[in-house]
């Protein structure tokens, strides 16, 4: 046996050893959190309840519930891993996330909140036709918050494999499907009230703890990043070229082209998100939509930066062999480098790892929430109360039919999740900020910004960004053709890139300018003239 797989193999004993207290912590959060979902839904008593958490929360509240939604567990495990196994360039995810919230900012978070509902299928269906562009902004969130969900089951089954020594694919794949059920739970009874509540609890221990290990790794090397990031360097095994670009995106130029798609995906993601954009209809006005985002930037901000002590500590003080020996994409480092700090053979060790994969556990549960509450919602609200029933349905029927596309979502998130097990979940969520960015925002801006855009616009726009990335992304080594791949053993990849950003974003938004003009429709200037005044002020805003 390899001196790494020793390592891990003490680590998986240490957490075994201490099985008890792991088990307790994990059982407490979750108790914990179903009482606040089993409060909450009994808080419930309308549609604005289950969708919107009836717009009674704070700007700090929902600042505090968004930065719970985005902290998920590719940034805590994925983001870690990256950094410590490729060095500069697995930091990138880090920049982007943050850079990402500026987009959301400046162009999205206020006018959203003036111009919609519940969900993004308001914003657009006010100056279109409703039941087509409502069936495309429903379709296009779905497939965009199961693409999320995808990264949040991978995370769940590594992270808990590791924590229980599960080692057989049967073993994980329950673990995955246990996480699926919750998350039906969560949503199913405690609507946008409870979800928000278990994301305010859920950042405040995901900070605290990010914390912690942060002020433990610099400790260990008496506050000198300089120390760290060259220990870090020397203990990689590469050297110098650690703390450089390229050791992951610089070998060729396709992987330099990746760079530049990951990048692209990042930063214009997050303002397309399904997830993030229903939370903007959680305040009481536009003020407080932006002071909430501004609240979001100030602590994610924190926690980006501190995820540099994340991965650059794992790197310093576990060799790479026995990172990737407890998972090939690095998903485990956060986890391992709270053991290590602790003492691999001490019980403080084994404290440290079962708070911080607790904490890890929490992140993923409140993420998964957030998720299937903005896919199940927009299925009820647009495609089933808005084109099936045609705007017949009663509310009592439009929650019922939320709670049961929260069941059908679930579904299929835990099937898909257990195939990607063992990809990076940092990967994995790059992933969706892409198909977001390539569907949701061009249409989005273009809905709010510019007077000639028609429902043909919409749809292309939408259908078209829709298609190229998902198709794209199925013909990419992410899917086949690669030892990490969903499918290692067989290769139909024809597209080199993991990412398909750089081709897919721009199409989006190429396909909703043809759309609109080669559109025989003319749009209704008075209906765009409310809808830029209602962005801009306000006025007339549920």
């Amino acid at each position: 046996m390899s001196p790494a797989m020793t390592q891990v193999q003490l680590a998986a004993n240490e957490a075994s050893e201490h099985r008890p207290l792991i088990i307790t912590l994990f059982a407490l959060f979750v108790v914990a959190t179903l009482f606040i979902t089993v409060w909450a839904g009994r808080q419930t008593k309308d549609a604005a309840d289950f969708y919107a958490g009836g717009r009674s929360f704070s700007a700090f509240q929902n600042g505090l519930a968004v930065s719970g939604d985005y902290m998920s567990a590719a940034s805590f495990l994925g983001i870690a891993g990256a950094i410590a196994l490729f060095g500069y360039d697995g930091f990138l995810y880090s920049i982007g996330f943050l850079v990402a919230w500026l987009v959301a900012l400046l162009l999205v978070a206020e006018p959203l909140r003036n111009s919609g509902r519940y969900t993004m299928g308001d914003v657009l269906a006010y100056r279109m036709r409703q039941r087509p562009v409502r069936t495309a902004a429903g379709t296009s969130t779905i497939v965009v918050s199961i693409f999320y969900l995808l990264a949040q089951m991978a995370g769940a089954g590594v992270l808990v494999s590791l924590l229980l020594g599960i080692t057989s694919d049967a073993g994980k794949i329950l673990i995955v499907g246990l996480v699926g059920v919750l998350m039906i739970v969560y949503v199913s009874i405690g609507g946008m009230k409870g979800t928000t509540w278990v994301q305010m609890v859920k950042a405040v221990l995901l900070i605290g703890g990010t914390i912690l290990i942060t002020f433990l790794v610099l400790l260990k090397f008496n506050f000198n990043i300089s120390d760290l990031l060259g220990k870090a360097a020397e203990n990689s095994g590469k050297g110098a070229a650690f703390l450089e670009p390229g050791l992951q995106y610089g070998a060729t130029g396709t992987s330099k082209l990746d760079f530049i798609s990951l990048g692209i995906a990042l930063v214009l993601g997050t303002a397309g998100l399904p997830h993030i954009l229903i939370r903007f209809y959680t305040v009481p006005n536009a003020k407080a939509a932006r002071k909430s985002v501004n609240w979001a930037i100030g602590i994610i901000g924190g926690f980006y930066l501190m995820t540099i002590a994340l991965g650059f500590g794992a790197a310093a003080l576990i060799s790479q062999d026995e990172i990737i020996a407890s998972n090939p994409s690095g998903n485990t480092a956060a986890p391992l480098l709270a053991l290590h700090l602790g003492g691999v053979d001490s019980a403080w060790g084994a404290i440290l790892l079962a708070t911080i994969s607790a904490v890890a556990f929490a992140t993923i549960l409140a993420v998964v929430a957030g998720l299937t509450l903005a896919s199940s919602s927009s299925f009820a609200h647009d495609i089933y109360a808005n084109v099936i029933r045609k705007g017949q349905a009663t509310e009592k029927e439009e929650v019922r039919a939320a709670r049961l596309a929260t069941i059908g979502i679930g579904a299929v998130s835990i099937l898909l999740g257990a195939l990607a097990r063992d990809l990076n979940v940092a990967g994995l969520v790059a992933l969706a900020f892409a198909v977001a960015a390539s569907a949701n925002l061009p249409t989005i801006l273009y809905s709010l910004f510019w007077k000639r855009f028609t429902t043909q616009g919409a749809l292309w726009s939408i259908y078209g960004g829709l298609i190229v990335a998902v198709g794209l992304v199925l013909f990419s080594p992410v899917v086949s053709g690669d030892p990490k791949a969903m499918f290692p053993d067989v290769d139909f990849a024809w597209f080199p890139l993991k990412n398909p950003g750089i081709i897919s974003i721009p199409f989006g938004f190429l396909m909703g300018w043809l759309g609109t003009v080669l559109s025989k429709e003319e749009p209704d200037a008075g209906k765009y003239a409310e809808l830029e005044v209602r962005s801009l002020t306000g006025t007339g805003a549920h």
